[in-house]
């Protein structure tokens, strides 16, 4: 059964930790649009694991004056115009997100929330310019404290690209999936949790000191 222990707000120093994935037009965040985000959210199970809990999901609209490299539309395969993605403008998107993650992390009585993601640096400049465009007061997410998956599956996994980090942990992948945020953003979790798992599962967590 759970502890006290399996808590964010004592296992992350208080943070609540949110996957997020997002794909772009570019990679400068400051002129380049977002054009997909996904976040999922995180909970404990009854024996204290770590598990996915809720997803948000939103295609975006490129934002006014919006600098879009023919480069990055090919590899993500993502048409910014076509009227079946169902976009919604990044205020929307941005706001929608933030207000969900602000929620769970209300209720996991946590006072910040920290953006886990592959590659993180690139994911939280994207997150931290639109929240900026959208002029966002209240930003849930801690302005440069992240948690880089790409970091913990190379000590944990010896692996650094996401497709093959998975395949180590025995995470099943698509590959004609992958660069979709919400696909990216589930296996990315999936991964997370198998990290943190597989650490408490080897007596790393709870801590063990000698003063216990």
């Amino acid at each position: 059964m759970s502890n006290s222990s399996d808590t964010f707000n004592t296992r992350f120093r208080g943070y609540f930790p949110v996957v997020i994935d997002v794909e772009t037009a570019g990679f400068n965040p400051k002129t380049d649009a977002l054009l997909e985000v996904a976040a999922v959210t995180l909970k404990f199970d009854e024996n204290g694991f770590l598990v996915k809990d809720v997803i948000e999901h939103y295609h975006v609209i490129p934002f006014e004056g919006a600098n879009i490299e023919p480069a990055a539309i090919e590899f993500n395969g993502i048409d910014p115009h076509c009227a079946l993605r169902g976009a919604v403008s990044e205020e929307e998107a941005i706001k929608g997100l933030c207000k969900a993650v602000r929620k769970a992390q209300k209720a996991a009585d946590c006072q910040r929330s920290v953006i886990v993601a592959h590659n993180a640096h690139f994911d939280q400049s994207f997150m931290n310019a639109a929240i900026e465009r959208v002029n966002l007061k209240r930003s849930p997410f801690h302005p440069f404290v992240s948690f880089d998956t790409t970091s913990l599956a190379a000590l944990t996994l010896g692996q650094t690209v996401l497709v093959k980090a998975c395949q180590a942990a025995g995470i099943s992948f698509d590959q004609k999936e992958a660069h979709s945020a919400l696909y990216d953003t589930q296996k990315t979790a999936d991964l997370f949790c198998y990290m943190v798992n597989r650490f408490k599962s080897l007596g790393g967590w709870p801590l063990i000191t000698e003063e216990n």
